[in-house]
């Protein structure tokens, strides 16, 4: 007969804030781009010529209550 023996899992293990820090800046930095190209680009700001990224981004504004025409 086979005996089955469960250990129990080891706790998790907390993040230290240098461990944070990085992948907090890089999110927070993704976010702005996010917002930059939703709200403002191919305005007065922009950086991209044409309006691919306007046509890509365009329900996005409305639904966040950026006018873009």
């Amino acid at each position: 007969m086979t005996h089955i023996v469960v250990q129990p899992a080891q706790g998790a293990v907390p993040i230290s804030p240098q461990e944070l820090l990085p992948w907090t800046l890089f999110v927070g930095l993704l976010l702005l781009m996010t917002l930059y190209f939703v709200g403002a680009e191919q305005g007065a700001t922009s950086l991209i010529q044409g309006d691919a990224v306007h046509e890509f981004v365009h329900d996005g504004r409305h639904l966040l209550g950026f006018p873009c025409h």
